[in-house]
């Protein structure tokens, strides 16, 4: 989410926050030997990064944090849960990607003197992101729930690919080309066969994917599925496998064909109109969460701004 799309983020905020307060956050679940996680929040809030997973590796020498969170606080309580499972020093963090659901927790991270990791375009959009945070409030956040929340940059970027031993466990990075934006990568822990993927896959979570290259997702979604990992740790809802990846592949192309048909010769304002009509045609894979992103799709994406009606 960039600050570009703030317009419409405050109007779709206000829905998914009106039916989102007072949900329960689960703490970590373990999910291998050396692998925990936060999965499957339910009414996922912004105050509560939006529903966004997040998880640690722990090796002999320490851990290693797959995403931040979305802010200080929400760190700060990820960092209790971790200090629940291990007392090992954190050495690294790594970002999926660089949206404020999965990165802006970095900071308490940093203070611990970890060591901050991403794909090199992230790089540019976290300093990008500076926008977003001084206006909270288009993400349906205050600034008390963002308080002490400040950007970090990353301290190490790659490429293609990077192995980060933890001593008895390695954590191997991939960035596949572009997904659900175009610095996602995925997270392998080959001895537990776990893959973390980031938002490349939201399962039973409504999409979004304004900012996506539709065409090389699903391609990357087609070589998912050939993954060795047995566990799939998707960025919104639970423990996925290779079914959830083919529901992916099949939502994509059915929202695409969808809102193009739907959005043909018609403007911003009718969207509410149009997002209720798509989501009766999308396929039913129990999509239940974030309902208020098919129509934030169909404004960013299918549909001319405000700005370009004559």
């Amino acid at each position: 989410m960039r600050f570009k799309m703030l317009p419409y983020i405050v109007v779709l905020c206000l829905a998914v926050c009106t039916s989102a307060f007072g949900s329960e956050t689960p703490g970590l679940q373990r999910i291998s030997e050396h692998v925990y996680a936060y999965i499957d929040t339910k009414n996922a809030s912004p105050a509560k990064s939006f529903g966004a997973n997040a998880g640690i590796v722990e090796g002999r020498d320490g851990v290693l944090v797959i995403d931040s969170l979305v802010s200080a606080k929400e760190a700060d309580r990820f960092l209790a849960d971790i200090r629940n499972v291990t007392k090992k020093p954190v050495k690294f963090v790594v970002n999926t990607h660089y949206h404020l659901d999965h990165a802006w927790g970095n900071c308490r991270f940093a203070k611990l003197g970890a060591v901050a990791i991403c794909h090199e375009n992230a790089g540019q959009h976290m300093a990008e992101s500076a926008k977003s945070l001084a206006h909270p409030e288009g993400f349906g956040l205050t600034a008390k729930e963002l308080e002490g929340t400040t950007l970090s940059a990353p301290t190490i970027t790659f490429t293609d690919s990077m192995t980060i031993d933890l001593g008895d466990v390695t954590v191997e990075l991939r960035y596949p080309g572009p997904t659900h934006t175009n610095d996602s990568i995925t997270a392998y822990v080959p001895q537990d066969k776990v893959i973390f993927v980031g938002d490349i896959l939201f399962t039973r979570y409504h999409a979004f994917l304004a900012e996506g290259d539709l065409a090389s997702w699903q391609r990357v979604l087609a070589e998912l599925v050939q993954t060795p990992a047995e566990k799939i740790i998707p960025g919104h809802g639970p423990v996925s496998g290779k079914t959830d990846v083919q529901d992916m592949k099949i939502y994509l192309d059915k929202f695409d064909t969808q809102a193009r048909t739907l959005c043909a010769g018609k403007r911003a304002e009718d969207a509410p109109v149009i997002a209720q009509e798509l989501i009766k045609n999308l396929p039913q894979q129990q999509r239940a969460e974030m309902p208020s992103l098919v129509e934030f799709n169909l404004r960013l994406k299918y549909l001319p701004p405000p700005e370009a009606k004559k």
